[in-house]
């Protein structure tokens, strides 16, 4: 395959995201991923030493999403719950292909201290959903929240928009108390 421009990280990040969401972060050797681009070997360590460098890479936009989406979320209530769900939905379609990929295997991500603190974002952005630790609240965000990811990740590529009002509905549904 053709380089796609004349960025090779970029090229190396977009290609290990295909065939890490196609076969898995530990099934994909850099061999696979030199040979899909064209350039050897000794080219891709010369910009990523390692595959955990490489995977580090790849998670660092969702974990600076997920901050930028909790900065945003500290400030919101309950009544901000539309907005905020929206928000998330679009935040988990931007990172789709990183979420699939990772999701097969969490190991992988707390290998490389990502897990944790992937864990700890999501946990303050349900307490900013809920205002509260109760368990009950927290079960409620927790399936909101993780709907939303779980629809991004098995609906794949399919366009946003055909999906984001259904879902954001159904995750308001999960909100309410009982």
């Amino acid at each position: 395959m053709p380089r796609r421009n004349a960025d090779t990280r970029e090229d190396i990040r977009a290609v290990a995201l295909e065939l890490f969401a196609e076969n898995g972060f530990e099934q994909t050797s850099l061999r696979q991923i030199a040979e899909r681009l064209g350039i050897t070997k000794a080219a891709l360590y010369y910009h990523y030493p390692s595959k955990d460098e490489l995977l580090s890479a790849l998670a660092r936009p969702l974990v600076e999403d997920l901050e930028g989406f909790l900065r945003h979320a500290r400030g919101a209530g309950p009544d901000d719950a539309p907005d905020l769900l929206r928000r998330y939905l679009a935040l988990c379609h931007r990172n789709r292909r990183l979420l699939q990929s990772v999701l097969r295997e969490p190991a992988v991500l707390a290998r490389l201290g990502l897990l944790t603190a992937v864990l700890q974002r999501r946990l303050e952005v349900d307490r900013a959903l809920v205002g509260s630790d109760l368990p009950a609240d927290r079960v409620r965000a927790i399936i909101a929240f993780g709907g939303l990811q779980d629809c991004v990740v098995l609906m794949g590529d399919e366009p946003l928009d055909g999906y984001a009002d259904a879902a954001v509905e159904t995750a308001l549904r999960a909100l309410r108390p009982a």
